[in-house]
């Protein structure tokens, strides 16, 4: 079972603090999901997690089952077991989907594993299939020339085949009709086990009635603030986000950054 915890994390962008003491831990078999007014920090802090270049962390860890994480690359960190379904997914001209899983699947086997390509076509076409996304999906370009809800689609079945052991599903449900958002909510729901932990940042509650949460965390000001069950999202639904603005005694949601302070920070020792 996969365990990602959070500590502390404090993250800059050009000194300024746009994540501020995030602690969270995400077990295999569970499903987190992530919500907040827009430019509180979930989708940085995703990207923080993947590894993002331009963000700075200036306190706290990321470990993966025990790894320290803080200093690795992207692609290592992928290689560990991460994995970002983007808000906006990236076109790749000229890299058929088919080369670009081979790849990526590929990156991801043991040393002395070997990828069997019939088994692999297999498996990708099975994938596809269930995704409602065409016999000639294959040989397409990546994302080139596809619908929102097609490239939203595409980052499950490089979910499903890629098999991450901590996922972030970043606004997954934008840009999906009705029926594109059961097909994913059914899939990422199948994928669901003691092997995978899932972390949803979404707005809306409709994603969250098709991929069911064990835990809902509010966002604000780059901070987890509030923690619970499926009540919050009720709550969130029937009344938005306004009543935290009592509850935490602030007037705005999105504050002015702030200089980073590593005085304040309990892990500035950390190498």
């Amino acid at each position: 079972m996969a365990i990602l915890e959070i500590k502390n994390l404090i993250v800059s962008v050009e000194d300024q603090v746009i994540l501020d003491g995030i602690n969270l831990v995400v077990r295999g078999g569970e499903t987190h999901a992530i919500m907040g007014p827009n430019g509180t920090g979930k989708s940085t802090l995703a990207q923080v997690i993947m590894g993002h270049p331009k963000y700075h962390i200036d306190c706290g860890e990321i470990l993966l089952d025990g790894i320290r994480l803080n200093e690795m690359s992207v692609d290592e960190r992928s290689r560990a077991g991460l994995f970002l379904a983007m808000q906006n997914p990236t076109e790749v001209p000229g890299v058929t989907n088919f080369d670009f899983v081979k790849t990526a699947v590929q990156a991801h086997l043991l040393s002395g594993q070997h990828l069997r390509i019939g088994k692999f076509i297999l498996a990708l076409e099975d994938a596809a299939k269930e995704l409602k996304m065409g016999s000639g999906l294959a040989h397409r370009y990546v994302n080139e020339g596809f619908s929102g809800g097609e490239k939203k689609r595409n980052e499950i079945l490089q979910m499903k085949l890629i098999k991450p052991s901590i996922a972030f599903l970043d606004e997954i449900d934008s840009g999906l009709d009705v029926d594109a958002l059961r097909i994913v909510g059914e899939n990422v729901t199948a994928m669901k086990s003691p092997d995978l932990g899932l972390i949803l940042i979404t707005h809306y509650q409709r994603l969250l009635d098709s991929i069911v949460p064990d835990f809902v965390h509010i966002m604000i000001r780059g901070k987890i603030v509030k923690t619970g069950g499926r009540e919050l999202i009720a709550k969130i639904d029937a009344e938005g986000y306004d009543w935290l603005k009592v509850e935490l005694g602030i007037d705005e949601f999105v504050e002015k950054k702030k200089p980073v302070s590593l005085g304040t920070c309990a892990t500035k020792s950390l190498k």
